[in-house]
């Protein structure tokens, strides 16, 4: 019961933090004066080796320990994931004056082939706000946090899968229909690309889950420990623990490892989560 609280607090924590204890996005406080907010998602764009942070308030790159605004949108990015080489995928909400400009509340699925600096609308404009996403190879993932439902296709091809209370979505390009899913009660996983799961049997309780190559599988649980599989989640292994509760967590390999905290420092470890060093301050 212990467990199943913290990752129901981790669950709350992840729908909640959007607008919680920071200023709202109007035309009186722009992003520029307020920086990232919480911070939703993390990767690393694979053609430049930048890490790139999306967050409440727009997405931002990591210069020095600083970060810089990518572009010129002021989107929440309640979801976001790498896909592949300045290829990102996102979701969540447009800027407060934009929704009063007349855009509808939720971006659906949107995409981005120049590392963020540009956006276009793929699927669900208006209905879905995904706050978990995942790519496996062609196949796209997301869970719509307005409805419990996860969506999976390609490009605008998107299907209605299982219904489930979740945080995180992890799948591999060895393995597109091989879908996990961190719940409250436990890991979940589906061999048919999300239409039904089952769980995990002898996985921890997991707060953020990774497919790191064709086996092996990363995860974080509500009390920041690292925790690896070799062999798809039949047993698995403790590495190295966050000096906190991760909000947003993202295995680029099976070594190099980024999480952020709630007050948004960016915490990142280059050993697969043996130990972590802090790569931004706020």
């Amino acid at each position: 019961m212990i467990k199943k609280l913290g990752l129901a607090l981790a669950l709350a924590i992840g729908l909640t933090a959007c607008g919680a204890g920071e200023p709202a996005a109007t035309p009186s406080a722009r992003p520029s004066d307020v920086g990232v907010g919480h911070v939703h998602g993390l990767g690393v764009d694979p053609a430049t080796g930048k890490t790139y942070v999306a967050g409440h308030f727009g997405l931002f790159t990591l210069e020095n320990g600083k970060l810089v605004r990518v572009g010129d949108r002021d989107a929440d990015h309640m979801g976001f994931t790498v896909a592949g080489p300045k290829t990102f995928y996102a979701s969540g909400h447009p800027a407060a004056d934009d929704v009063t400009a007349g855009e509808p509340p939720h971006l659906g699925l949107i995409r981005s082939t120049d590392s963020g600096l540009t956006w276009e609308q793929v699927a669900l404009a208006g209905k879905a706000d995904f706050h978990a996403l995942q790519v496996a190879g062609k196949t796209a993932y997301g869970y719509d946090s307005q409805t419990g439902q996860i969506w999976r296709g390609q490009g605008a091809d998107l299907e209605p899968a299982a219904r489930l209370d979740l945080l995180d979505l992890a799948a591999g390009a060895d393995a597109p229909d091989r879908l996990y899913a961190t719940t409250p009660d436990g890991v979940k996983v589906s061999g048919d690309s999300g239409k039904s799961f089952e769980a995990l049997k002898g996985a921890p309780l997991l707060s953020f889950l990774d497919v790191v190559g064709k086996d092996r599988l990363v995860g974080v649980d509500p009390g920041g420990q690292v925790q690896v599989s070799a062999d798809r989640g039949a047993t698995w292994q403790p590495a190295g623990r966050l000096p906190m509760q991760a909000v947003a967590f993202t295995a680029v390999s099976a070594e190099r490892l980024l999480a952020a905290a709630m007050d948004g420092t960016v915490y990142e470890s280059m050993n697969g989560g043996k130990d972590f060093t802090t790569v931004h301050q706020p």
